[in-house]
């Protein structure tokens, strides 16, 4: 596609090599930062302009968080990739890294110059070991050609950069957790403030972002701002890799400019089965609000048309579900999950979790009680905002959602001990 921006080098021949990474213009915006003729305010300002939000799933503006390091402050500075991508349903940073490693790498090398940071970290999930490897034999690549290490090309700009293989935890996608296990510690995640941009990794000034994120920064500079903003909308600049999973014909990760319309998007991944109706979507990973099908048809997915309709585009892991689907099985698989990844630290998550499962697990063996919704409904509301970081919001939210808008379906589980669905 003409609009491919981390996916680039996917059609061509050996596309994680350096050479075809470098015969697509790759490194170029880098070779102009050595040679002086980008400065870092340049870099900064043209990332506001471009709309580039955090590709992790906050959504945060990139080039605003990135204006948040102060460069000026004398003493160590790092820079760090979330690569660890533990979001059921998402599965699109895996492929940017196994298929362009490089542009992950110069992405970090121009945020390591925009923020004064001469150290930068890829931590990748404990699973990713082929992701890894890739990424490995790239970065050997790219010190072998001179364009990291110290004095890079005979400048006096100097970049080192290390992957870092995690453990497999869900929780150390939560960036200060992930920095506190980059320490060498366990991955809980810190109060906030100070946040990481004043006190980050070893206590220094740190700045966090996605694998999508980085990997778009060097085709911004290279294309423009304008050229990136106009590929997808005005409030969410370029393109989104949206990792489609679940009752489709042909799941996996597709690249399209930002405010695409969901009906389009499934038409990509091949729709339903001919037989079945659209009867749920995740938009943005397991985390995010489930939608009615019905909703979903008319929505663009984009971060406001999302928002709006009562949902986030989150990491843009998209879960379809047809109408075999048994949402109390699936509330029930989430909150387990939830339950099992969680750190520990905080009570209302700790315990809460325990609780939603205990409660799913009796309706799901025909013994629920009435009241146990609004006890479920509860108790995720305790949970949510009561937690040091977002999972809080990562577990209260679905069991929230799944109630409000399948109510009756739930409703009836408990009151006749079985689904209502027959498959």
């Amino acid at each position: 596609m003409a609009n491919e921006v981390c996916f680039r080098t996917l059609s061509l021949e050996d596309p994680t090599s350096l050479s075809t990474y470098e015969s697509i213009g790759g490194y170029s915006t880098w070779k102009s930062i050595i040679k002086g003729e980008l400065t870092a305010i340049n870099i900064v300002e043209e990332l506001k302009k471009s709309c580039l939000r955090g590709r992790g799933g906050a959504g945060f503006p990139t080039g605003l968080k990135w204006s948040f390091l102060n460069k000026d402050i004398p003493g160590q500075k790092y820079v760090v990739c979330n690569s660890d991508e533990g979001e059921p349903g998402t599965c699109k940073d895996r492929d940017i890294m196994r298929y362009n490693p490089h542009q992950v790498i110069e992405g970090l090398a121009i945020a390591g110059f925009a923020m004064g940071a001469d150290t930068g970290y890829n931590y990748l999930r404990g699973e990713y070991i082929e992701p890894f490897s890739v990424m490995e034999h790239a970065l050997g690549e790219a010190y072998s050609a001179g364009l990291l290490g110290k004095g890079v090309m005979g400048s006096s700009i100097t970049f080192n950069l290390y992957n870092h293989l995690g453990a497999g935890s869900y929780i150390c996608g939560e960036e200060t957790a992930l920095l506190n296990s980059l320490e060498g510690g366990r991955g809980l995640p810190r109060f906030k403030p100070p946040f990481p941009a004043n006190f980050g990794l070893y206590g220094k000034p740190t700045t966090v972002n996605n694998t999508e994120s980085f990997a778009s920064v060097p085709v911004i500079l290279e294309k423009g701002a304008k050229w990136f903003l106009e590929l997808g909308t005005d409030n969410s600049g370029g393109t989104k890799i949206f990792s489609v999973s679940g009752h489709v014909m042909k799941p996996g990760n597709f690249e399209v400019g930002l405010g695409i319309p969901f009906a389009d998007l499934l038409s990509m991944a091949g729709g339903l089965a001919t037989d079945r109706t659209l009867k749920a979507v995740i938009p943005g990973g397991s985390s995010m609000k489930i939608l009615a099908g019905e909703i979903m048809m008319q929505v663009n997915m984009d971060y406001d048309s999302l928002r709006n309709a009562g949902s986030s585009l989150g990491s843009g892991a998209v879960i379809i579900m047809d109408d075999t689907t048994c949402m109390v099985s699936v509330l029930l698989r989430l909150a387990e999950f939830y339950h099992d990844e969680s750190c520990g630290q905080c009570s209302p998550c700790r315990e809460g979790t325990g609780w939603l499962v205990k409660i799913l697990n009796r309706i799901i063996k025909g013994q629920g009680k009435k009241g146990d919704l609004d006890t479920l409904v509860n108790i995720a509301n305790n949970i949510e905002g009561r937690t040091i970081c977002a999972f809080g919001e990562a577990v209260a939210w679905p069991i929230q959602s799944f109630i409000d808008n399948f109510h009756d379906e739930f409703a009836f589980f408990v009151k006749e001990g079985h689904s209502m669905i027959i498959n």
